[in-house]
C-alpha cells in the first residue's frame, strides 16, 4: 500500500480507544533525538493573538482547582464547587479573565479538555506535547460575556482531560485555573457602552448550558459519531427573553481529526481500500429546533492539535486556535415566539458526512426583560436552502483530483414585544467551502486547498429607532496542505509537509445614533517540515514555523506580530502597534477610510 494511504489510516486510532481519549496519528510522538535534550530549560509553547485589553485596575484573582491530570480517562471530570468573589473592593467588573497554566514533562500525547460552569462551557482546548525537557504554556480568555453566570453562587466548576499514563506515555498534566476579576474603572467605556447603543447590553442576563449532565465519565460534550445521529437536550427558558444567542463549541478527532483531508467513498471502493477515513473532505455542524427546524449551520475552522501533521510544526508556537477553540454565534431572536410558550423544547447537534467522532455542545445566552413578567412575538418568515454539495472526482487508480463545493444560507426574521417596545430582529447567516484536492505519485503525495467563508448579518430595530442598530461579520477560513512521503524500507519512510493556515475576520457595528464600528483581524500561518517515522514513531525531523497577526479596531491601536520558531528555538519576534502598509491597503478594500471618525487607527 502506498505510504500515504497508509498514513491516512494510520490516523485512526485501534478500535479500543473510545472517543474521548482524543489522540492524533501514532505515528506523531517524537523521540529524544527530535527534542530538546533532558537537562534544557522548559520550553514554553504559546498561540499568537491579541492580549486581551485590560482595565488599569488591580484585579481580584482566585484560584479555582489545581489538579495533577494522570489517568483520567473514562473517569468523571474533576470539580470543584464555585462561588462569585465576595472580598472585592467592587462588584462591577469591566473585566473578567480565565486563566489556564499547566506543565508537563515526559512522553505524551495531545488531549482535548474542556472547562465548563454550571454546565456551560467556557474554554475548549487542546494540550501541549511534552518532552523529557518539560514544558509550560498558559491560555487567557477573556470571559467578560459570561459575567451573569460568573457572579452567580453554587456551581460547579468541572474540568475534563482524559489522559493516560503507563509505561509508554508518561506525562502527568499539573493545571492550575484561575479567574481574575478586573473592578470597573471610575470612567465606564468599551465594549458595554458599545452594546447599549446597539440596543442590547453586551452581557446576557442568564446562560443556560445545552450540555450533557453530571454526573458522567468524560467531557460534558455531545459525542456525534455518524452522519445522521441528532444529540439534543431540552431546554425551557424564562418567559421575559428578547433576545437568544446560540454559541456552539465543536471540535473533531479520530476519524475526523483531519477531515479536510478525507479521501471521497467512490475513491476508496474503487482501489478497495480498507479501513480509510471516507465520506469526502466536506463537514458542517447543523443546529435544530425542535428536531425539524434548521436554525443555525456552521462550516468550521480546521485546527490543527499540537499533534498533528507533524509535531515539530507546533513547538513552541501552536496551530491557530488549537490552544484557544473557537466557538460560534448563531443569533437565534426571531425564533423566541416558538420558545415562549413555557414548553419544552429540544436544541440538536448533527454533524453532516461525519464520522467518529465530533464533540460538540453549546451555552444559550439569553437577554431578559426586568420590567415584564412575559414577553410574546412571533416569526415573520424562515428561509434555510437545502445544503447545495457537489463532488467532481476524476482519478485512475491511486492518483487524481476531487473538488468539493458546498453552500448554505438560512434567513429569519421575528418580531418580540417587551417593555423595550416591539424589537425586530432580522437575522441572514450562511457559508460557501471548496475543497480541491490532488492526490499523485502512485498515492504517496497529497494536495489539499480549502476556503471556508462564513457570513452573519443581524439587524435589530425599536420603536425609538426605527433605522435599527446592526451587525455584520465576516469570517474566512483557509488551509493549504501538502504533503509528500518516501518509502525507505524496513518500515521506515521519510515525510514531508508544508501547511498554510489562514483565519481572516472582518467586523462592522452600526449603532443607533448612526455611529459606526469596524474590526479586522488577519492571521497567517506557514509550517514547513519533514519527518523520519520509523516503527510508527518519529526517529528524527525538523520543524519550523512562521506566522503573522494584525488585529486592529475603531478606537483601538493596532497590534501586530510576526513571530517564527524552529524546533523550539524562536527565530525573531517582532510585536508592534502599528499596522503594515500592507494590511493597511487590504483593510480599505473592504472598509473605507471616512468611517473611521474618532478612531486611534493608523492607516
Amino acid at each position: 500500500m502506498a505510504p500515504l494511504l497508509l498514513l491516512l489510516l494510520l490516523f485512526s486510532p485501534p478500535a479500543a480507544a473510545a472517543a474521548s481519549l482524543r489522540e492524533t496519528s501514532a505515528l506523531f510522538r517524537s523521540q529524544a533525538t527530535a527534542e530538546p535534550p533532558p537537562h534544557a530549560a522548559p520550553t514554553t509553547f504559546f498561540e499568537v493573538t491579541k492580549p486581551i485589553s485590560l482595565p488599569k485596575t488591580t484585579p481580584c484573582s482566585y484560584l479555582l482547582l489545581r489538579h495533577d491530570f494522570a489517568y483520567t480517562y473514562t473517569r468523571p471530570p474533576v470539580a470543584a464547587a464555585y462561588s462569585p468573589p465576595t472580598d472585592c473592593p467592587s462588584q462591577t467588573f469591566d473585566k473578567i479573565v480565565l486563566e489556564w497554566s499547566a506543565t508537563c514533562k515526559g512522553r505524551q500525547f495531545d488531549r482535548i479538555f474542556g472547562v465548563w460552569l454550571g454546565g456551560v462551557e467556557l474554554l475548549r482546548s487542546c494540550t501541549a506535547e511534552p518532552t523529557a525537557a518539560g514544558i509550560f504554556w498558559t491560555v487567557k480568555k477573556d470571559v467578560t460575556r459570561y459575567r451573569s453566570l460568573l457572579l452567580t453562587g453554587n456551581q460547579t466548576l468541572a474540568v475534563y482531560l482524559g489522559n493516560v499514563v503507563d509505561k509508554t506515555y508518561t506525562g502527568v498534566y499539573h493545571v492550575n485555573v484561575s479567574l481574575h476579576f478586573y473592578p470597573a474603572e471610575v470612567v465606564r467605556h468599551g465594549n458595554n457602552k458599545l452594546g447599549e447603543k446597539l440596543g442590547f447590553p453586551i452581557s446576557a442576563d442568564l446562560i443556560l448550558p445545552i450540555s450533557r449532565n453530571l454526573p458522567l465519565n468524560d467531557g460534558l460534550w455531545f459525542e456525534i459519531t455518524n452522519s445522521t445521529q441528532i444529540m439534543s437536550k431540552s431546554i425551557e427558558i424564562p418567559l421575559n427573553s428578547y433576545r437568544a444567542v446560540l454559541e456552539l463549541y465543536v471540535s473533531y478527532h479520530e476519524n475526523d481529526e483531519f477531515y479536510y483531508q478525507n479521501l471521497p467513498n467512490d475513491y476508496i471502493a474503487a482501489n478497495n481500500i480498507s479501513g480509510a477515513a471516507g465520506n469526502g473532505p466536506f463537514r458542517e455542524v447543523v443546529v435544530s429546533l425542535d428536531e425539524s427546524i434548521i436554525i443555525g449551520a456552521i462550516s468550521p475552522f480546521t485546527v490543527i492539535y499540537t499533534g498533528g501533521v507533524n509535531p515539530l510544526l507546533w513547538r513552541p508556537i501552536t496551530g491557530i486556535g488549537s490552544f484557544n477553540v473557537p466557538s460560534y454565534d448563531i443569533e437565534i431572536t426571531p425564533f423566541l415566539a416558538k420558545l415562549l410558550d413555557g414548553k419544552s423544547h429540544t436544541i440538536g447537534f448533527s454533524v453532516t458526512n461525519a464520522l467518529n467522532v465530533w464533540y460538540v455542545d453549546a451555552n444559550l445566552h439569553l437577554w431578559l426583560d426586568g420590567k415584564s413578567s412575559a414577553t410574546h412575538g412571533a416569526l415573520l418568515k424562515h428561509e434555510s436552502s437545502p445544503l447545495s454539495l457537489s463532488l467532481v472526482s476524476n482519478f485512475t487508480g491511486l492518483d487524481g483530483s476531487f473538488v468539493t463545493n458546498a453552500s448554505r444560507s438560512i434567513v429569519s426574521v421575528g418580531w418580540v414585544n417587551s417593555s423595550h417596545g416591539m424589537i425586530t430582529t432580522h437575522s441572514r447567516q450562511g457559508f460557501t467551502c471548496t475543497n480541491v484536492m490532488t492526490i499523485d505519485n502512485d498515492g504517496n503525495s497529497q494536495a489539499v486547498d480549502q476556503v471556508v467563508n462564513l457570513n452573519a448579518t443581524v439587524e435589530i430595530k425599536t420603536p425609538s429607532s426605527p433605522a435599527g442598530s446592526s451587525a455584520k461579520l465576516r469570517k474566512k477560513f483557509t488551509i493549504s496542505l501538502r504533503s509528500t512521503d518516501v518509502d525507505k524500507g524496513n518500515g521506515t519512510y521519510d515525510s514531508v509537509a508544508n501547511v498554510t493556515l489562514g483565519m481572516n475576520e472582518d467586523s462592522e457595528r452600526v449603532s443607533e445614533s448612526g455611529l459606526t464600528f469596524y474590526g479586522k483581524v488577519k492571521n497567517v500561518q506557514k509550517g514547513d517540515g519533514y519527518m523520519v517515522v520509523k516503527g510508527n514513531l518519529v526517529s528524527s525531523g525538523l520543524g519550523s514555523t512562521r506566522q503573522e497577526y494584525e488585529s486592529a479596531a475603531t478606537g483601538e491601536t493596532c497590534y501586530y506580530r510576526n513571530v517564527s520558531s524552529s524546533n523550539y528555538t524562536i527565530i525573531y519576534d517582532e510585536v508592534s502597534d502599528t499596522c503594515k502598509n500592507k494590511f493597511a491597503r487590504f483593510r480599505h478594500s473592504y472598509f473605507p477610510r471616512r468611517a473611521f471618525l474618532g478612531s486611534t487607527l493608523t492607516w
